[in-house]
């Protein structure tokens, strides 16, 4: 495993919850000299100043201010939710055994949930002496199963099952004296008592190069935590670019962007206003130079399932970055935003592929045109062709995670500059 696909693979790994992606995008953006920022306090920014907001502890912005005056933004947008189950308060259910209350959380594969080992993570809000304090928690151990009905008593399992959340999928926690022992072990983590929470379940498994030429990753959260870490990592390797370089990772995305820290939220809005006001920058002049990459993952034709893929448009995994496009503006990239997309490509040597949905068959949507209504600029949507998607444990290529940082870094070292007759990159 090579150095790039190595690192990855430790994020992945590292990133049980969205707070624990988030918290450690936020420990990388440190390290690498950016100031942390508060929505509630006056910012004072200066050329060549390198900055960070977080909201909610699920949601992050990141920006540099260039040398010289800017010419416009240079946006990404990835999320940082996953579909999974959430865990419900009170959620300890004791009877022959002790199960576990939770609710779906975002549209998702359920079948993959079952007979695994899985655990939880997420955070807590702590009773302290200041007040109260947000927590990450993580439960690092095998902790918790949603064991399978044998097929003795569902003789139609192979024949396709309709799983009820409210029964199937409640996974065991222990036996009828167990209750109280989850909310206790939570506290002897956080510290302290718990006074709310926002608690996940996530799958053990960690994440794995495979393929006869290890071509292929599989791990948890690739969709889209594969692309919060490709466009953090090129946002962070790029040159000083003539526009101000904006890396932004939102939450909530799986469930329609509709929170605080979501795309639908004014976050990016009030944050570009608020770094046009300390730079005395006009925001419209600013924004009629700026282009944003939507970045979530997209389908790869499936290799048992070709009939499911536009036949002149089925991107396979380890073939490139994928443009999707959709006539309704589901993903909004258009002539204009391709182009310029594919003209960075192009620059960094990585190979672009195209995806339609089938004309019969609905597809999803994602971050570009929910963000669109709040910050209106040319926006490519991209990603990484993967299958499985929605699976607790998805697959993706090595080689694309790769080409995502590459082509990233060019985005994010260029200067956009926008005249009449047309875009200019440089």
């Amino acid at each position: 495993m090579n150095e790039t696909i190595q690192a990855l693979a430790n994020f992945l790994d590292a990133s049980p919850s969205v707070y624990h992606a988030v918290e450690n995008i936020e420990n990388e953006l440190k390290n690498a000299g950016y100031s942390r920022l508060f929505e509630t306090e006056n910012w004072e920014l200066c050329p060549g100043g390198k900055y960070y907001l977080t909201r909610g502890g699920s949601a992050v912005i990141a920006f540099r201010v260039p040398t010289r005056a800017p010419k416009g933004f240079l946006m990404s947008a990835s999320h940082s939710d996953r579909p999974c189950f959430k865990v419900k308060e009170n959620g300890e259910l004791a009877g022959t055994y002790t199960r576990l209350a939770t609710e779906k959380y975002g549209g998702m594969l359920m079948a993959p949930w079952m007979d695994r080992p899985l655990s939880i993570a997420g955070r807590v809000l702590v009773e302290t002496e200041e007040g109260i304090e947000s927590r990450l928690v993580n439960i690092d151990r095998d902790l918790l199963l949603m064991p399978n009905l044998a097929i003795h008593m569902n003789r139609q399992a192979n024949d396709g099952c309709k799983w009820n959340p409210a029964v199937d999928t409640l996974p065991l926690l222990g036996g009828k004296d167990a209750k109280g022992k989850l909310q206790a072990l939570l506290e002897e983590q956080a510290g302290g008592k718990i006074l709310g929470h926002d608690l996940y379940l996530y799958i053990r498994q960690k994440a794995a190069i495979w393929g006869v030429e290890e071509e292929y990753i599989s791990a948890a959260a690739l969709d889209d935590l594969a692309c919060v870490w490709g466009c953090a990592r090129g946002f962070l390797e790029a040159e000083e670019s003539g526009s101000i370089p904006v890396l932004c990772v939102f939450d909530s995305e799986e469930v329609g962007s509709n929170s605080v820290q979501g795309a639908a939220s004014m976050l990016l809005e009030t944050t570009l206003e608020r770094i046009c006001g300390a730079l005395e920058l006009s925001l419209p002049r600013m924004l009629a130079q700026s282009f944003m990459v939507s970045a979530d993952n997209a389908h790869a034709v499936h290799p048992n399932h070709p009939e499911f893929a536009d036949p002149a448009n089925a991107p396979v995994v380890n073939g490139g970055l994928v443009l999707k496009f959709n006539a309704a503006q589901r993903y909004t990239t258009d002539g204009v935003s391709a182009a310029v997309f594919r003209k960075v490509c192009a620059g960094a040597g990585v190979p672009v592929q195209t995806y339609y949905n089938r004309a019969d068959l609905p597809g999803g949507s994602t971050l570009g045109h929910i963000s669109l209504t709040h910050v209106s600029v040319p926006t490519a949507d991209i990603g990484l062709p993967q299958l499985a998607m929605h699976s607790p444990y998805e697959m993706a290529g090595v080689r694309d995670a790769a080409g995502l940082e590459k082509a990233m870094a060019a985005y994010y070292g260029a200067t956009l500059e926008v005249s009449e007759k047309g875009f200019v990159l440089k």
